[in-house]
């Protein structure tokens, strides 16, 4: 434990106060949250087992039924509340984000409030879960639509996002009537046990809203999977662990939304505004220090302005300071583990290796540890490893097009269909490019404005069912058909 008082004040403030709230999850074990800026521990926290798992399931069984009768009205209430605490100690939440994923510290608060604005959103899109009336068939029957909650849910998290990804999937779940279990991700427990503790404070009932803290995801996702009270999971992250979970959830054929990997391409035509389009680029790749599954991961520049784009891209991530996310200067912050460099660096020297340049970086940060040079790679090759992988770190690779039918052919080889993102003018190739990306969200002339109220998700591997707006709302209910005799 490293002087927290100085460095992060508000930090070590909620910090304090969450692990006193997390005192009541009692293991024999625990395990330490690390900064991965510094190395420093932060805290211990509950190493919670497959037991301990099954009585949270418990806890949210027991709540669901009083929890699924309260109206729409009543729910919303809460979560309103539990918004506005968030709100209210949003930079301490920022804070500690920042303390135990990295980011920089603009955008961890940015998190925490994006996050936010899901359970204010989600509580008044929950009064509009309406059923339909189906003319009926006969004059003596009347057929009705109703939608249900879905039962108790388990949703396990990613480590990149580590309060968004938590109230994108709760604040539905929360609205539609269900009660839900949580796996965080063990490398950034501390902002999911706070938005807990706050959602205490906001006056949600016991047993609603569930954390089960682990080292091991496997075991504790073996109980949610496999649970018969449990009726739905949620999960963002791999796509081979996605895959593994749908098997899992087979045998108890539960409800799924999966936000799987990406292998977003970034295409710029001849005729874009290339200004606009390295704004979009330093977005869309370096954002959490490329550690989004939305990141651009190919770049596709028309020969034509190839050599130009490239010169500007290169000034422009030069500028960018690169250090601990708690200075508020910096604007690339540090990989999450040393597994997570260890990879990045292992890509990057493979390309090397098979004949790519480095225009700028392709090395380990000089700050050491967990930092990684931004980097541009040109004379990029099939056979480099890197060009299937999700490079999930700021590493930029630069590949020369020449027609429209190439490049749509080249984004599309991928099994993959998350995100996609082009900058160009010509409105006729922005419809035909749109409509030709075999992804779940594309971006033209922009970098995807994710909010509540849009759907987020992808197609191919890259997941199924969407989180967000009102398809995502819909996601946590069951259609029930009611007929009726008169």
């Amino acid at each position: 434990m490293y002087d927290l008082i100085k460095i992060a004040p508000l930090a070590a403030d909620i910090l304090t106060e969450v692990l006193a709230f997390a005192g009541r999850y009692k293991a024999q074990k625990t395990f330490a949250v690390y900064n991965p800026a510094t190395g420093a521990k932060i805290a211990d926290v509950a190493d919670m087992t497959a037991a301990d798992c099954e009585a949270a399931i418990a806890a949210a069984s027991a709540a669901f039924p009083a929890w699924a009768r309260k109206t729409a009205i009543e729910r919303a209430a809460i979560m309103r509340r539990w918004h506005g605490l968030i709100y209210e100690r949003k930079d301490a939440l920022g804070q500690l984000l920042t303390l135990e994923q990295g980011k920089p510290i603009t955008e961890a608060t940015g998190e925490v409030t994006f996050g936010a604005n899901f359970i204010e959103w989600f509580a008044e899109e929950g009064k509009r879960l309406y059923g339909d009336v189906i003319p009926s068939h006969a004059p003596d029957k009347r057929c009705l639509v109703i939608k249900q909650p879905v039962g108790v849910v388990g949703a396990i998290t990613p480590w990149n996002f580590p309060s968004a990804m938590i109230t994108r999937k709760v604040a539905p779940a929360l609205a539609a009537g269900c009660t839900i279990v949580i796996k965080p991700a063990e490398d950034t427990p501390l902002s999911a046990l706070v938005l807990a503790m706050l959602a205490e404070q906001a006056g949600f009932p016991d047993g609603v809203i569930n954390i089960v803290t682990a080292s091991s995801a496997p075991e504790v996702a073996g109980v949610l999977t496999s649970h018969p009270d449990v009726r739905k999971i949620s999960f963002t992250g791999s796509t081979r662990v996605g895959k593994l979970l749908m098997q899992q959830c087979a045998g108890t054929l539960k409800k799924l939304s999966l936000e799987l990997g990406g292998n977003a391409p970034f295409i710029v035509f001849d005729d874009a505004d290339l200004d606009a389009a390295v704004a979009g680029a330093i977005a869309a790749k370096l954002r959490n220090a490329g550690q989004t599954c939305v990141s651009a991961n190919r770049f596709y520049v028309q020969k034509s302005v190839a050599a130009e784009f490239a010169k500007r891209l290169k000034a422009a991530v030069e500028a960018l300071p690169v250090g601990d996310g708690l200075d508020g200067n910096t604007r690339i912050g540090p990989l999450i583990n040393t597994a997570a460099i260890d990879k990045v660096s292992g890509l990057v020297k493979d390309a090397l290796d098979k004949g790519a340049t480095a225009e700028l970086g392709g090395a380990r940060h000089d700050r050491g540890g967990n930092f990684y040079a931004p980097t541009i790679l040109t004379g990029i090759t099939p056979d480099m490893e890197l060009a299937t992988a999700e490079i999930f770190g700021p590493v930029a690779p630069l590949y020369e097009f020449e027609t429209e039918d190439e490049v749509i052919k080249l984004a599309n080889d991928t099994p993959y269909g998350l995100a996609a993102y082009f900058w160009a003018r010509d409105i006729g190739r922005i419809f035909r490019v749109a409509e030709a990306l075999e992804y779940g969200m594309v971006g033209a002339n922009e970098v995807l404005s994710s909010n509540p109220a849009t759907p987020f998700g992808g197609v191919k591997e890259s997941g199924v069912g969407r989180e967000g707006s009102r398809y995502g709302l819909e996601d946590f209910t069951e259609i029930k058909y009611l007929a009726i005799g008169l």
